[in-house]
C-alpha cells in the first residue's frame, strides 16, 4: 500500500532585478496587478492547499515583502527564511526550516510563475516513487558547442533545457546539501547528481518561463491575459 508523505515546497526569490533593468527586485516586479512572487506562490497552493510553503528570501527584502503582502492582503499562508549569499546557502536555509524528519519537497524559482500544476504533480508523484524528479523541455533550436576559434554543432535531440520545480526526498535533498558547495552546483539536481544519484527527467512545459529579461516580463503579461 502506498504511504502519503508529507509535502513541501522551496521557493527561492533572490533576485535583483539587473537584467531586467529595473530597481525592483524582480520577484516584487508587478503583472496583472501582483508581485510575480504571489503569482508562483498561488500556483503551488492551487496544487494543494496544505502544502508547507517556504519563501526564501534576501534577509533585506524581507520586510518590503511582508509590506507587499499586507498591501495587496495576500493570506496564503507561507514562511519566510533568510537566504544566504548563494542559491546553495539559500536552499539549505529552506530545508533547514521543514520540520518533517522525511517527506517530498520541491525546489522552485520565485520568478516562475506560470508552471502548471498538472507539471507540479507529476513530479511529486515520480519523486515519491524514484527519489527524485526534475522539470525539463526539449530544445527548439538548434545548438553549436563554441570554442576559441570554431563551432561545432551537436544534435539537439540529446539535450534538454532544465526547469523547476525539482523534486526530492527530504533525506537524500538533507543529505545532498552536507556536501561542500562547488561551483557546478547550479540547480538542485546538479547537488543531488554529485551523491550519485541517477537524475529522473520529467515532463515540463513551455510555458514555464522564468522571468528575467524585460522581453520574458512582456511575454510573461501576455501568459497572463491569455490564462484569464
Amino acid at each position: 500500500m502506498a504511504i502519503d508523505l508529507p509535502e513541501a515546497a522551496i521557493l527561492v526569490a533572490g533576485g535583483m532585478g539587473t537584467r531586467l533593468q529595473s530597481q525592483v527586485p524582480k520577484q516584487f516586479i508587478s503583472i496583472g496587478g501582483q508581485p510575480i512572487l504571489m503569482h508562483t506562490i498561488r500556483r503551488f497552493y492551487t496544487y494543494h492547499p496544505d502544502l508547507q510553503l517556504v519563501v526564501v528570501l534576501p534577509r533585506d527584502q524581507v520586510a518590503k515583502w511582508q509590506a507587499l503582502c499586507f498591501t495587496h492582503v495576500f493570506e496564503i499562508k507561507h514562511e519566510v527564511v533568510a537566504g544566504g549569499n548563494t542559491r546553495f546557502r539559500s536552499v539549505k536555509n529552506g530545508l533547514a526550516a521543514i520540520a518533517a524528519p522525511d517527506g517530498l519537497v520541491a525546489v522552485h524559482d520565485g520568478v516562475r510563475p506560470f508552471v502548471p500544476v498538472s507539471v507540479i504533480r507529476e513530479a511529486f508523484a515520480v519523486a515519491a516513487k524514484k527519489g527524485n524528479a526534475v522539470v525539463a523541455v526539449p530544445l527548439k533550436d538548434s545548438i553549436r558547442q563554441v570554442f576559441q576559434t570554431e563551432s561545432k554543432a551537436l544534435d539537439r535531440s540529446q539535450y534538454r533545457l532544465i526547469q523547476t520545480p525539482q523534486c526530492f526526498r527530504l533525506p537524500l535533498l538533507r543529505q545532498a546539501y552536507e556536501l561542500p558547495e562547488e561551483p557546478t552546483f547550479t540547480d538542485d539536481a546538479a547537488v543531488v547528481e554529485r551523491l550519485g544519484q541517477k537524475i529522473n527527467l520529467v515532463a515540463g512545459s513551455y510555458e514555464n518561463i522564468k522571468i528575467t529579461t524585460p522581453e520574458d516580463l512582456a511575454w510573461a503579461e501576455h501568459l497572463l491575459k491569455l490564462q484569464r
